[in-house]
């Protein structure tokens, strides 16, 4: 054990109390009994691998702290992290997943929501926003909420930015992780505008999921987000991936969405490339 490992029953009993269960709530759970369950908690008994795979699953505990309370009950880690380029098939899985959602907006993030693959779908969305914050690592919550980001542009700030908060609040709350508190603290501290002025002219239908509501040069669109996660995996990196797909709100976002997508077609055609070439020349010419 290091000097920075916690015994095993502290950090079990801190995973119980988390998870806001009695040791009898657990111990029943667990068809144990509770001193035994205390015993354990305490450091008089030692927990077998068996134990720690059944009380983990029944905590809910995510992989990366099973391999701790392994560690600290002195068994070999049981889950590997693999960096995401050594995930070939779950990375081309969800590669084909992120450009099939083409013209929408869809990326993977990691657990302190790095965007680690994206499908540069609409980058229109992003115009204005501080080269800083569009440098790799891409956070997307400093992202969305950062004052020199989307943050201004998003009109129902006051709700996108408390439905923010709360899903980093839930992370916080299921794992415990010292950097998402650190986040959850800097994006809380950003100018919050006030509910009166982001909330009016909404529909009363948008009281049953928070949209993203955002305007560009060409007009306003509204995207609904799903999360999808890898329900089977064993390895850390891939149980701690999240797919976050937009999807259109309105019919409106559509017409927006495929007029992006056709502006960035025709920058990126022959003709549009001759005709920049051209303009590059006679601008040469014209200074002579």
């Amino acid at each position: 054990m290091t000097a920075h490992q916690l015994p095993f029953g502290i950090l079990l009993r801190r995973w119980r109390e988390r998870r806001r269960l009695t040791q009898t709530d657990l111990a029943l759970a667990a068809n144990s009994s509770t001193r035994h369950l205390s015993c354990l908690e305490t450091g008089k008994a030692q927990p077998s691998r068996a134990t720690i795979n059944r009380l983990t699953d029944l905590l809910d505990v995510p992989l990366r702290d099973r391999n701790r309370l392994l560690l600290a009950a002195g068994f070999a880690p049981a889950y590997e992290e693999t960096s995401i380029d050594g995930l070939e098939a779950a990375r081309a899985a969800m590669d084909r997943i992120l450009q099939a959602h083409k013209p929408f907006p869809a990326f993977a993030v990691d657990r302190r929501w790095n965007v680690v693959l994206s499908n540069g779908a609409l980058p229109q969305l992003y115009e204005g926003c501080s080269e800083a914050l569009l440098e790799p690592p891409i956070n997307a919550m400093r992202l969305m909420l950062h004052p020199a980001g989307m943050g201004p542009r998003i009109l129902n700030l006051a709700a996108w930015r408390a439905y923010c908060l709360s899903v980093l609040r839930q992370q916080i709350e299921a794992g415990a992780d010292p950097w998402l508190q650190n986040l959850l603290a800097e994006v809380a501290a950003y100018p919050a505008p006030s509910d009166s002025t982001t909330s009016m002219g909404f529909e009363q239908s948008e009281r049953l999921a928070t949209p993203l509501r955002i305007t560009t040069r060409l007009g306003t669109m509204s995207f609904l987000n799903t999360v999808t996660v890898f329900g089977t995996a064993t390895d850390i990196t891939l149980a701690e991936l999240a797919l976050e797909m937009l999807f259109p709100a309105d019919n409106r976002t559509i017409e927006l969405a495929n007029l992006m997508q056709s502006e960035l077609v025709d920058q990126a055609s022959p003709v549009a490339v001759e005709r920049g070439r051209a303009g590059a020349r006679e601008h040469v010419l014209m200074r002579r």
